[in-house]
């Protein structure tokens, strides 16, 4: 295969092929590069391009290996990162125009981890606003367009990451995930995106160590590519104090193990609602059952159910406007009066700043029972199957959805309720390509049980050979 078809390649091709020396790292970061400059244009979604670092990181990493030193296990793989990831001496705007020129001195655990592993860094990608939503726009560099319809929204927040994937411009994204922004960019875009379980991806530096909403994670055109990503990212830190009993060589022994080719034994609930009135598209209702029958056919046994969520939307609601407020609340105190930060995001602190003691405590509360009704269903159950998004890509120029299926819609969260459910809890997630309604992508999210995220996607990977939609390229 020539060096301009190094960027089609799979993650753990590309890694396969730098490491037995086939190909350069040079080539393959300047392969990428071209990718970028050729696609980029029609979709806005790299909006920092490091060119020069790269390929002086590049040459460094073809000297280390010429020299027969032991090559680390992402040697050489280019990647731009989600624009709210700290990254040292790469400029990291969140979106905003407030830090559109800040250059952060130091990057974030994840990031740093994945250039420990290996990873020269190529630039940056697009996010919403402070990663509030998921739309993909921000007064600073615009909108990203779905690389199959670049007239539609790619998702978000790390939408930006998602394009690149389905684009070919990078192999691996990293990205985070409070209501819905690894899984919801992963379905509009036909790759496939992992919000992990607590812990097994540490948040470090965070502004509040204890929190557990927000996870980072990676998306990936391949179960077995995310897998090797998952690999060097997951792991314990000192400064990340949620305890994960998932080893980071489970997510290898997966790599190393074909497993099973159909899902015998394995006991699927579905839900399209989630058990509490979600609104759902018709045609994103359709293509889940439909898939729910494909899942039957591998051997699965299917039945309509899903965990007790009552308590779910009062555990979302209170942490998500507490984390955000800590995070955000002395910038929006600065900037309410002179419009420079998103109205969306001014709503969110507000209402963290708002909590008082007795919501708090009665969102504990209720994060024990759901935490108890998770833990018993998953004791009967192996998978549930959901929608990730509850309605198609809608255009660019429309902020949020109004309505869904007749049902009006007040806030900009209560579209990606699909999602943000099943955020409340301690499980993995997962959302895998699920087929195409006319022409556009429609993700299916696996959810298993706490700390089961290797068995997750070595059951996701089953449904993603059955079905190879994740082969479909857009066509830019």
């Amino acid at each position: 295969m020539t060096a301009t078809a190094l960027h089609e390649l799979g993650l753990v091709e590309l890694r396969d092929r730098l490491h037995a020396r086939e190909v350069s790292a040079r080539e393959v970061v300047e392969d990428h590069l071209a990718r970028v400059e050729r696609v980029n244009p029609a979709l806005n979604a790299v909006v920092t391009v490091v060119a020069e670092q790269a390929l002086a990181a590049a040459d460094e990493a073809d000297r280390r290996a010429a020299g027969g030193s032991a090559l680390p296990p992402l040697h050489g793989i280019p990647m731009t990162h989600k624009d709210t990831h700290a990254t040292a001496g790469v400029r990291t705007t969140m979106g905003s125009p407030l830090l559109s020129e800040q250059v952060p001195g130091h990057s974030d655990l994840v990031v740093q981890r994945l250039w420990d592993a290996g990873v020269i860094c190529t630039g940056k990608n697009n996010v919403p606003e402070f990663a509030a939503g998921s739309h993909t726009f921000n007064p600073v560099f615009g909108a990203t367009g779905n690389p199959y319809d670049t007239d539609r929204s790619v998702g978000g927040s790390s939408g930006g990451a998602a394009a690149t994937l389905a684009a070919r411009m990078q192999t691996l994204a990293d990205g985070s995930d409070m209501g819905g922004s690894l899984r919801n960019p992963a379905a509009w875009c036909n790759v496939v995106g992992l919000r992990p379980s607590p812990g097994v991806v540490p948040t470090v530096p965070a502004a509040n160590p204890e929190a557990w909403l927000s996870r980072n994670g990676l998306m990936a055109r391949s179960v077995d590519d995310l897998a090797l990503g998952m690999s060097v990212v997951a792991g314990p830190h000192p400064d990340g104090p949620l305890p994960s009993p998932v080893a980071p060589g489970s997510f290898l022994a997966l790599l190393d193990d074909e497993g099973p080719d159909d899902l015998r034994g394995v006991r699927v609930g579905v839900s399209v609602d989630l058990g509490v009135g979600v609104p759902v598209a018709p045609e994103v209702r359709r293509a889940v059952l439909e898939q729910a029958e494909v899942l039957a056919s591998l051997g699965a046994t299917v039945e309509e159910s899903a965990p007790r969520l009552t308590d779910a939307d009062e555990v979302f609601d209170v942490y998500r406007a507490f984390e955000m407020a800590t995070n955000l609340r002395r910038l929006v105190r600065e900037h309410t009066e002179d419009g420079l930060v998103k109205e969306d995001v001014v709503w969110n602190v507000r209402r963290g700043l708002e909590l008082r003691a007795e919501q708090l405590m009665s969102a504990a509360e209720a994060r024990g029972r759901l935490d108890a009704a998770v833990r018993g269903w998953f004791g009967e159950h192996d998978l549930l199957l959901t929608p990730t998004v509850q309605v198609m890509p809608f255009p660019t120029e429309e902020t949020w959805p109004r309505e869904i299926d007749g049902v009006q819609l007040e806030t900009y969260v209560e579209w990606m309720r699909s999602c943000s459910l099943v955020s409340a809890t301690r499980c993995p997630a997962v959302s895998v390509p699920g087929g195409f309604v006319d022409g556009l992508p429609v993700g299916l999210q696996l959810v298993g049980a706490p700390w089961s995220d290797d068995r997750l996607l070595r059951l996701a990977r089953v449904y993603e050979r059955a079905t190879r939609y994740a082969e479909r390229a857009p066509q830019l």
